[in-house]
């Protein structure tokens, strides 16, 4: 019997994954599924549990790398009204973890509401912003956040406020699988300068990052008290290659994925990377990016 009979609709088999990341890069998905409803997760999770089929999320793929070899198991990706809406109240909004952050963010600008706009320029999935905390020299999401609805690997569903609930640098406490949906608070605030700190983040990241290139954001966090890209710069790794990898001359901390790159690349490159500020600085660099 198919492992996901009565799911066809959401379920499609031998997946390229390389169109569901801003590299570019990756092979397939033994399943990709895109659950339109809480109840389709729960049943899709119930049945991964079933036939010990190992599970992972995907949001936007822009802070990701997927492997050359691709991934087994299931691939789940939140899609439909349901799984991507957002409802306000007041100052209150509620957004499901497949909605788009820059699409959020530019809404809350037009109505006045503060809080979103230091993420400007940020791509991603609500649920992903969440998770890792997504933010940079400006803010990050989890000041904003009050409370998130979760699905565990069993699929129970379950609440996570403040002060439990902790956000740090690109991280935060959340260990469960799901991400269903985040509550936030905003200030009230005049949409025009609101727009005006947009525009400034927007030249501030067009100046100092290689916007229109395919590359996954930050590979590695910055260490305390210090510039991972800064470290890669003074390193001397500045447009060094493997294969059809490079670090951007721009902004170190960034790989830019070139014609006829692999994830292989990438991970040699970031290796390298990694033993070269060792070797130099005594620093462990930390990823990022997710790899899969």
């Amino acid at each position: 019997m198919n492992i996901f009979s009565g799911l066809e609709q959401i379920v499609q088999t031998d997946y390229q994954l390389n169109s569901q990341t801003w590299f570019g890069l990756g092979g397939r998905a033994e399943y990709f599924i895109q659950p339109a409803t809480v109840e389709q997760l729960r049943t899709v999770v119930v049945r991964c549990n079933e036939n010990n089929l190992p599970m992972r999320v995907l949001g936007f793929g822009s802070n990701l790398l997927v492997s050359d070899n691709g991934v087994k198991g299931a691939v789940i990706k939140l899609g439909g009204d349901e799984l991507t809406s957002t409802r306000l109240d007041g100052l209150v909004m509620t957004a499901c973890a497949g909605a788009d952050l820059g699409a959020l963010m530019r809404d809350c600008v037009k109505k006045g509401l503060g809080g979103l706009e230091p993420l400007a320029g940020i791509p991603g999935s609500v649920g992903g912003a969440v998770y890792m905390n997504a933010g940079g020299n400006f803010g990050d999401i989890g000041a904003c956040i009050e409370s998130v609805t979760l699905m565990d690997s069993s699929g129970r569903v379950f609440e996570k406020s403040k002060p439990e609930l902790v956000f740090d640098y690109r991280c935060s406490n959340i260990t469960a699988k799901f991400i269903l949906e985040a509550k936030m608070r905003f200030v009230e605030a005049d949409p025009q300068q609101l727009l005006r700190t947009v525009k400034e983040v927007w030249i501030y990241k067009k100046n100092t990052q290689p916007l229109n290139t395919r590359n996954a954001g930050c590979i590695f966090k910055n260490p305390r008290g210090m510039s991972a890209g800064a470290l890669i710069d003074r390193a001397g790794l500045k447009g060094q290659t493997e294969g059809g990898a490079m670090v951007s001359e721009k902004h170190a901390n960034f790989i830019i994925a070139k014609d006829g790159c692999t994830s292989a690349d990438v991970i040699r490159l970031i290796d390298r990377i990694r033993k070269k500020v060792m070797e130099v600085f005594s620093v462990e660099l930390e990823l990022e990016i997710e790899i899969w």
